[in-house]
């Protein structure tokens, strides 16, 4: 069932979103419905990624900053080669 809701831009997002959707042939209301179901996506995408890397640095005891510093390492090793 859908649900009807108001919603404001500014102008200027307003008119980048009709001219996709005019673009695409698709209704701004489809278009922005495909941006929310992305958007949604795209972050529990990131959230099962860190709740992986959280459970995972938790049982080998690696830090935050153990895995900067490993990454400083990798990155200067390639500016060598």
């Amino acid at each position: 069932m859908n649900q009807t809701v108001n919603i404001s831009f500014e102008k200027a997002l307003l008119k980048e979103i009709d001219k996709i959707a005019k673009k695409e042939h698709r209704s701004r209301s489809e278009l922005i419905r495909e941006a929310a179901r992305a958007y949604i996506e795209k972050k529990s995408r990131w959230q099962t990624i860190f709740s992986f890397s959280d459970k995972a640095t938790s049982k080998i005891k690696i830090s935050e900053n153990d895995i900067f510093e490993e990454i400083k390492q990798v990155r200067s090793k390639r500016k060598v080669s």
